[in-house]
């Protein structure tokens, strides 16, 4: 099985246009979705439980009588542990404790300070009440995204955790549960699609209302994450999956071609790109390829995801690679080379960023420490990966002496009196001292 993967110059004409067309991805729910999920929300919203359950019987085909047959409790999530392999337990244990440990380093405390005058100004950081978590089900389960949308939440001091997952067929998936139970989630819902994501935001008698909703989804589950936000807050709108290899061509053609294989087996429309000045490296990590597709399991996967979206550019040197890589804003950055250190200074536009021949991508995603939820499709031009400052809110202070009342008020008045506000400036004058009312 032979790859026909896509293959540009920096140096040829119209190569720009080339590269926009290959990033290009257009995420937006077509009409007949948009409607669908509408329709199953406004459902939800309004007939709570009843609709939840008829949705979850139709496309989860399911045969519930009673909302309580969708909780799963945390007994029950311990027996799910008690039957997952204990390599396994020990495995999730390892990760959680590791991203645990790296979001803790993201907690910011809240803060004040004291003018002269007496006046204090800062901010109080408070964590979110409660947080849903959306989990794949089905074919595709994947636990590392329970601890990587879980931990942080946890670390931010999120009082109660909301877990949905879809159980199509009614067939649970024990890891999923058991990485639940590890990572602490408070109750856990087998409900799935639009009608979990409505349930979490307007809540029903049996699923509570949550404040934020995070974690992937299929199109259906996206696009109502986009029509509940402002309800609710949303982690993001997440495109495929999606790696950039930038490699000086010194590291084994065989550990490059695996690490584009890492991405492309997520789906067909993820996307694997490398970037090389060598150009014999290039058609070595593509002999590679070829040798190395016939022995996965996702091969057809592997292939499709490829030849739809992936590519190889060569380029002139690696400071014109670092100057792509911040065009494309990658999900995922490879820098395979030596001295990443130094090249990781060019790099302003990237979701994760993993720094020399010995780290791969796949660390990042289960077990390294920083979170695998990360901006798409360039949105890392404005936007971060998950952590814990998602799951907290920031309020100001302020407080005012009665000198630091006055001295303000003297600035604001003339300003609310330019934009024609006179309460607004009564209100802030009523502030002034007597005695300088005079001056």
């Amino acid at each position: 099985m032979s790859l026909n993967i896509r293959e540009f110059s920096s140096s040829a004409e119209g190569f720009r246009s080339e590269l926009e067309s290959l990033l290009a991805w257009d995420s937006v729910s077509d009409a007949g979705v948009q409607q669908a999920v509408a329709n199953i929300v406004e459902q939800v919203r309004l007939q709570g439980d009843t609709a939840l359950i008829e949705f979850t019987n139709k496309f989860d085909r399911r045969n519930v009588a009673s909302s309580s047959e969708l909780e799963i409790t945390r007994d029950e999530l311990a027996l799910a542990k008690g039957r997952v392999s204990a390599e396994l337990v020990a495995s999730l244990e390892a990760a959680a404790k590791r991203v645990h440990n790296y979001h803790e380093r993201q907690i910011q405390p809240s803060w004040q300070y004291q003018e002269d005058n007496g006046t204090v100004l800062g901010q109080k950081i408070t964590p979110l009440d409660r947080v849903g978590v959306y989990v794949p089900g089905g074919k595709a389960a994947y636990p590392s995204s329970v601890l990587m949308n879980v931990m942080p939440a946890k670390v931010a001091g999120v009082s109660e955790i909301i877990m949905v997952v879809p159980t199509p067929d009614g067939v649970v998936n024990d890891i999923v549960l058991a990485a639940a139970y590890i990572a602490g989630v408070d109750r856990v819902f087998t409900i799935g699609g639009a009608q979990a994501v409505a349930a979490l935001a307007y809540g029903t008698e049996s699923v509570p209302k949550v404040d934020k909703i995070v974690g992937p989804g299929n199109i259906y589950v996206a696009t109502a994450k986009k029509m509940v936000f402002g309800v609710v807050g949303i982690d993001m709108i997440a495109g495929p999956s999606e790696i950039l290899v930038v490699c000086d061509g010194k590291t084994d053609p065989d550990w490059i071609a695996m690490d584009l294989f890492s991405q492309a087996e997520h789906d067909e429309d993820a996307q694997s790109i490398l970037i090389s000045p060598d150009s014999a490296f290039l058609k070595a990590v593509k002999s590679s390829m070829d040798k190395l597709l016939q022995t996965q399991s996702r091969k057809d996967i592997i292939k499709a995801s490829l030849e739809g979206r992936g590519a190889f550019i060569h380029v002139e040197n690696m400071d014109e690679a670092m100057d792509i890589a911040n065009i494309v804003a990658a999900e995922h950055l490879e820098l395979s080379m030596d001295e990443p250190e130094k090249w990781v200074e060019k790099i302003r536009h990237a979701g994760a960023i993993f720094m020399g021949r010995h780290t791969p991508e796949a660390l990042g995603d289960y077990c390294a420490g920083p979170n695998h939820v990360l901006p798409t499709s360039g949105t890392a031009r404005f936007s971060s990966p998950l952590g814990v400052y998602d799951f907290q809110k920031r309020s100001s202070l302020i407080y005012c002496s009665p000198e630091g009342a006055s001295e303000l008020a003297k600035i604001a008045s003339p300003l609310a009196r330019g934009e024609s506000l006179e309460a607004h400036a009564l209100s802030a004058e009523y502030r002034i001292l007597q005695d300088e009312k005079g001056e």
